[in-house]
This record gives C-alpha cells, sequence and structure tokens, in this order.
C-alpha cells in the first residue's frame, strides 16, 4: 500500500487577512476588552451588547487596514511585524496598566540593554510564545492562492468596503454608548492594538524628522558671570543632580510615614538645605523630562514646539565656566551634546559595580578624576556638575540599592512587579530611595570637603515620579494628561555651603518660606543659572526660585 502526501489546500491572501484581522482584534486586544470589562458603565445586558459592537467594529477597521496595505508579496513579514507590536504592548499595558503613545514609543527607541534587560521575564516570554510564535509559526507555514493583481485589488478593496461600512454602522447605532465611554475613559484610546502602536510610531518618526530638520538656535548669546572670582580656590562649584524615577509621595522630607531619607534630614537640621514639596515635573519619561527641564520654553512651549534650542548647560559654557555632565544611565537625551561628558564605565569592576551596572556613588568615584579633565581657565571662573543618577528606575528596583540601604526587608526581587506582594514592591521602591539619600548626602559631604572659601551648593530634582499599582498601574509614562499625580510630583531640593549663602546675600529664611509653593521643572533653567552666578536676558526673575531672596546683582 502506497501513501500519497497531498499539499494543504493554499489559502486566498484575503482569507488569510481576514483571518489575522480576527485575531489581532479579539486575543490582540485583550488587555483592552478587559479594561472595558471591568469598567463600571459595561455591566448588565446592554454592556455586553456595547462590548460586543465595540470588538466587532474593531475587527471590521483592522479588516480594512489590512486589505488596504496588506498585499500578498509582504503578507506574512507584515504580519509577523503586527502580531509582534500587538503581543509586545499587549504584555506591557496588561502587567504594567501603561498606554501606548509617541512618548512611550520614544522611551522604547532609547531603551538600552540594561534596561531592556531589567524587563524581561518569564511572562513576557509566555506572552510572546503565545501571541507572536504560534499565530506567527502558523500563518508562515500556510500556502497562498496566487491571485490575479487585478482580480486581487478589487476583491481587497470590495472587502475593504464592506468591512467600512460594516464598522461606520455599527458606531452609528451605538454612538452614544462609545462616545460617552471614550469621553470619560481617554486612555482607551491609547489600547487598540495594533493602531495605537501604528499611530505612536508614525507620530514619533514625524516629529523625530521634523525636530532633526530644524537647525540649532543659540541661546544666552549676552551670557556672562556677574560675580568676579579673586582666587581659583574661590571659584563657585554648583552640583545638579538628575534623579531618577523618584516621587515625591514616598520622600521622607516631604512627610511620609517612612524615614527614606534620615541624613538629608540631618542636613536640613543644620539649616541650610531646603527641601521643596509642591513640583511638578515636565513629563512621566526621561525622553520627555531631562531634555525638558533643561530647556528655557518650559513644559508647554518646549511639548508643543519642533524648533531645536541649546539649552542651560551651552548657556553656562558661553559664559565662560566649566561644565560637565557625568551619567550613570541611559544618556543625557541631547542635553549635553556639545559640553564635556563622561558615563560610569570607567568603573566597571570597582566596588559599586557589579559587571552589568553600576550603583549612584560610582559618579562620585569618577568625579574627581573628570574635573581635573576640564579647561583650569573655566574652573577658575566656576564649574557646574550635572550627576544622571540610575536613581530608582524600575522595574528591577531591588537592584538599585546597595545591601547597606536596604531597610525595609523583604524586598521584590522580581521585575514582574504585578506578581509581587504590594508591600514587598514599596520596600523594594522605598531602598532606593534610602539609597538615594545616601548618595545625595555622600555628594554634600563632598562638596563641604571643598575649601571652606569656595562656593558650592547642590541641587536635585527628580526627571518624574512612578507608580506603584495604584489604579493599576507600575512604572511610569502615561500621557501627561492621563497621568497620576505620583507619575507627575516629583521631589526637589537644594543646599547652599556658607560661603555660597554669604557671597550671594542668600538669606535662608526667605528660601525656606519658598519651599511650599508651587514649583516645576520649569524653573530649572533659570535658577540654575542664578545659582552659577550667570546672567543673561533670557532668564526670567519670576521663574528663579531664588530670585526674592537674595540681593539683585548686575
Amino acid at each position: 500500500m502506497t501513501l500519497t502526501l497531498t499539499s494543504r489546500t493554499p489559502w486566498h491572501p484575503t482569507t488569510l487577512l481576514l483571518l489575522l484581522a480576527t485575531w489581532l482584534a479579539t486575543v490582540g486586544n485583550v488587555p483592552l476588552w478587559g479594561e472595558i470589562w471591568r469598567l463600571p458603565e459595561t455591566q448588565g445586558w446592554h454592556a455586553v451588547l456595547t462590548m460586543t459592537t465595540l470588538v466587532v467594529a474593531t475587527g471590521a477597521f483592522t479588516v480594512a487596514f489590512l486589505c488596504l496595505l496588506v498585499w500578498p508579496r509582504w503578507l506574512k513579514l507584515v504580519a509577523g511585524v503586527l502580531l509582534a507590536l500587538a503581543a509586545s504592548s499587549s504584555y506591557f499595558m496588561q502587567s504594567y496598566g501603561v498606554v501606548i503613545d509617541a512618548s512611550m514609543i520614544a522611551n522604547v527607541a532609547n531603551t538600552n540593554t540594561r534596561e531592556a534587560l531589567d524587563l524581561m521575564s518569564w511572562s513576557m516570554l509566555g506572552t510572546l510564545g503565545l501571541g507572536l510564535v504560534l499565530p506567527g509559526v502558523w500563518l508562515w507555514r500556510q500556502p497562498v492562492r496566487p491571485v490575479g493583481r487585478g482580480r486581487l485589488a478589487w476583491q481587497q478593496l470590495g472587502a475593504m468596503a464592506l468591512a467600512l461600512l460594516l464598522a461606520l454602522v455599527l458606531l452609528w447605532v451605538s454612538f452614544q454608548d462609545l462616545a460617552s465611554l471614550m469621553r470619560n475613559h481617554k486612555s482607551l484610546r491609547y489600547m487598540i492594538n495594533p493602531f495605537n502602536t501604528v499611530y505612536a510610531l508614525a507620530r514619533h518618526g514625524v516629529g523625530q524628522a521634523a525636530r532633526a530638520q530644524q537647525p540649532l538656535q543659540a541661546l544666552g548669546e549676552d551670557a556672562h558671570v556677574v560675580l568676579p572670582v579673586g582666587k581659583p580656590e574661590a571659584a563657585p562649584l554648583i552640583v545638579l543632580v538628575v534623579g531618577e524615577t523618584a516621587r515625591a509621595a514616598n520622600f521622607g522630607l516631604g512627610g511620609y510615614a517612612r524615614d527614606t531619607t534620615p541624613e538629608l534630614r540631618q542636613l536640613q537640621a543644620e539649616g541650610d538645605l531646603v527641601y521643596y514639596s509642591q513640583v511638578s515635573s515636565c513629563g512621566t519619561n526621561t525622553e520627555t523630562s531631562v531634555p525638558c527641564m533643561f530647556s528655557h520654553l518650559g513644559r508647554k512651549a518646549y511639548l508643543g514646539n519642533d524648533a531645536r534650542y541649546e539649552n542651560v548647560l551651552d548657556v553656562l559654557q558661553r559664559a565662560g565656566l566649566a561644565v560637565l555632565w557625568l551619567d550613570n544611565q541611559s544618556g543625557c537625551k541631547g542635553v549635553c551634546d556639545r559640553v564635556p561628558h563622561a558615563d560610569t564605565q570607567a568603573q566597571r569592576g570597582s566596588e559599586f559595580c557589579d559587571g552589568a551596572e553600576c550603583l549612584d556613588e560610582a559618579l562620585l568615584r569618577t568625579l574627581p578624576e573628570q574635573l581635573a579633565k576640564l579647561d583650569p581657565v573655566k574652573r577658575a571662573r566656576g564649574t557646574v556638575v550635572v550627576l544622571h543618577q540610575m536613581g530608582s528606575h524600575g522595574p528591577a528596583y531591588a537592584k538599585r540599592s546597595a545591601s547597606a540601604y536596604k531597610a525595609f526587608l523583604p524586598e521584590c526581587q522580581s521585575n514582574a512587579l504585578q506578581d509581587c506582594p504590594t508591600q514587598q514592591l514599596i520596600n523594594a521602591y522605598d531602598n532606593s530611595l534610602r539609597y538615594t539619600d545616601h548618595f545625595l548626602a555622600q555628594t554634600i559631604h563632598w562638596l563641604e570637603a571643598q575649601s571652606p572659601a569656595q562656593p558650592t551648593a547642590l541641587m536635585y530634582v527628580s526627571d518624574h515620579g512612578e507608580s506603584l499599582g495604584e489604579k493599576g498601574l507600575f512604572l511610569h509614562g502615561m500621557p501627561y494628561a492621563l497621568a497620576p499625580q505620583e507619575q507627575t510630583h516629583v521631589p526637589m531640593l537644594m543646599w547652599f555651603s556658607k560661603a555660597l549663602q554669604q557671597e550671594r546675600g542668600l538669606q535662608m529664611g526667605c528660601a525656606q518660606a519658598q519651599a511650599a509653593k508651587p514649583w516645576s521643572h520649569d524653573n530649572l533653567f533659570h535658577t540654575l543659572l542664578d545659582l552659577s552666578g550667570v546672567q543673561t536676558g533670557v532668564t526670567q526673575a519670576g521663574l528663579d526660585i531664588l530670585s526674592a531672596c537674595r540681593p539683585r546683582i548686575s
């Protein structure tokens, strides 16, 4: 008896598109349907009807989208890409409560290998296996029937027209219910796979291209140092620490129930440290906040402007000061491109580095060496150093603190935050703040160890906050209009040496009185210039936190 192997019947390409669209609209949107199902408006039979209408309409729009753009020659390749986008975005939406917009795409585009590895987990691999590998392998193995171009074009255009007609009819029938749903829960519009990711990718790409074509505009060309320096050892030394993912809600100086800032509290008791309790970030992610806080534009103008300007570091350098950026994170996001900069790579193998990454004290270890490389003529006028922390970068919070500063145990050791007991997650995060407290205190002690005649100061502000499970949200990166306060309310503090207080005539009582007022990243540009003794027509006294507390110098 002879067995004959017969080939599988080839699929019509439009049929495969319909199957792909069905998968993307249903399985590929599990986080969306789960979120809608949990809403109070989507209960009962009427809500079930609304939910069903939305599922079918999403599927119809997906069919129309695929029929217009996907043709047999690249069907399987595009299908693989769309399955990968849907599976990965579904995982992050389901696990961390994030949504997909252009700023989230910018985060992904600027994630380095170290940060990417922190996000890897077995649950992520499982989701990719179910959402990408299984359907992707099946689809890749299916034979596709050859169809004439003209005939196929009419068939796909016809399927697209029918799908659009069905979607429009369904939306018209349920318009009031769906409009109310989307109006009251705006985050849902960022959860519809694959449209959310495709739109975000396009918007990010267009925005990047538009900004890249703009010429870099000079800023503060009249910048000058207003306080002459008598001796090099009396030249001001200002350190700005850009924090990472520290939220004000868990900062001990701000009244948090746990003392996550014991060393800073001791320095505050000495009267030279001011904590600002009502500070808002420019964005909810590093990619947005870091360039924005160094800009003169302020949040609203910066986010709505494609023009490219120099930043406060350029102005300080133009005024004749030495400027240095030291990084223990994923880079300066373009802020330090035109000033001397370095990172902690040279510290690999030291007591503060485990080979894969470094604790923030590695910044202090490399600081003297990097300062010695700066132009001595500029250093004789003054120096501004920016230290960019790893801080409390998630989701691997337990990696962000040394063992001596793990005051709250047990810690969550997993990067699958949704699987951790809430208290263990908070413990790991609070320990990262305890280590930031130590790092900032050590930096202040290092400044105190300089010449007693040298005016020194430290300014610290976090780039954005963090969600730790509140309202089902983890990490950060929500669109600003939808972001909870945990992601936008950040800690900020300043410490001033006695020499700087005397030289500038800074009244500490007045400075303390400013502490409870509402401030934001918009104030950093103007305040840092003031701290550094630089004046320019670009600065605005109303945005300088210190202007009311010292005599005007001209």
